[in-house]
């Protein structure tokens, strides 16, 4: 670590420090997802190049214009790879919800020549909520549906918590986990730099905070109890925060076979005035076993804890709402053996 950034370190006060030390529940943070796409970019990722390249600007501005109408789109970078990366190209990820009830993101994977990065990216946000045809670029596409994505925020240029816990735990799973079927990348920042280290997993879309290297192996290999991941589980992207808080209740009760159910969320009552409560159900299905059901819930804010949303030498503190899940219950509408 360069001698200018420890010394930024020694000088400030971490907020994912703050938030673990204080308590603070990490679920219900992760973003709802319609469409991610990330793009690979070599470092540095600082504000001034972002907002000096034509390129970067024009996508987000289109990224803005389809989230102003209705279209909801996250779009990241990922740092170029010396093992990953191929000379000359831009890899993009893309993955998309496919329906309202399902169970992992659909992707698509292209390699563009460096030259064609631009014009790719561009065409491809233009298709996104349509029918997604990019004959043009079917050249580039990747087979690799097979292979699951961690990406890691690392981004210590937006905030010196995940620098600092994000660098370390994208480390080893580097080193420890990665394979053919599983790669790890460093990307900027996805929210919630409180949560560091941060993770968000493809093509389940499920979003990790405050990791530690001890449950990192129960994460990948999803071989023991359920329950040692649940505090540190954001929630699932393809459901919004109060359906992610009743997902989660419902996932340490179901076990590991939860995540191969499609599934969708849907709010019925809530306090849209203060956010203290919320009715709601969560619909599940796999029809591979012949098995559908219902779970109904009640989300209660339960107390409060201090967080700060930034690290800095003397952090903002700020009151955030805690929640439990008051009543889950299952109502299965059909199952056979």
């Amino acid at each position: 670590m360069k001698k200018s950034s420890q010394n930024m370190l020694n000088n400030c006060q971490l907020c994912a420090v703050i938030s673990k030390s204080n308590g603070e529940d990490p679920i219900g943070s992760a973003d709802t997802h319609e469409h991610w796409l990330a793009m690979e970019m070599e470092f540095p990722w600082s504000q001034e190049r972002l907002q000096e390249n034509p390129f970067i600007v024009q996508a987000l501005a289109l990224i803005h214009q389809k989230n102003e109408s209705g279209v909801k789109i996250s779009g990241h970078l990922m740092a170029t790879d010396r093992e990953y990366s191929q000379p000359g190209c831009t890899r993009f990820l893309y993955y998309y919800r496919p329906a309202n009830l399902f169970a992992t993101f659909e992707k698509q994977e292209f390699i563009v020549p460096n030259e064609e990065a631009q014009f790719f990216a561009i065409a491809l946000l233009e298709t996104l909520a349509t029918s997604l045809q990019l004959t043009d670029w079917e050249k580039y596409r990747q087979q690799t549906s097979q292979i699951r994505e961690l990406m890691v925020c690392t981004d210590g240029g937006v905030d010196l918590a995940c620098g600092k816990f994000g660098s370390s735990i994208y480390q080893q799973l580097r080193s420890q986990y990665a394979n053919e079927q599983l790669r790890v990348w460093r990307v900027n920042h996805f929210g919630g730099h409180q949560f560091a280290p941060t993770l968000l997993d493809w093509p389940s879309g499920q979003y990790w905070g405050h990791l530690s290297s001890k449950v990192l192996g129960i994460l990948i290999k999803r071989d023991d109890v359920v329950r040692k991941l649940r505090p540190f589980y954001r929630g699932w992207s393809g459901m919004t925060k109060f359906e992610q808080i009743a997902e989660r209740e419902i996932w340490m009760k179901e076990g590991w076979q939860w995540l191969d159910y499609q599934k969708t969320g849907r709010i019925f009552e809530i306090d849209e005035v203060n956010e203290n409560w919320a009715e709601l159900r969560i619909d599940f299905s796999d029809h591979k076993k012949n098995i559908q059901g219902v779970y109904e819930a009640r989300i209660e804010a339960d107390g409060f804890v201090m967080t700060a949303f930034n690290s800095q030498k003397e952090p903002l503190l700020k009151q955030v709402k805690q929640y439990r899940v008051s009543k889950l219950v299952k109502v299965p509408s059909h199952q056979e053996n």
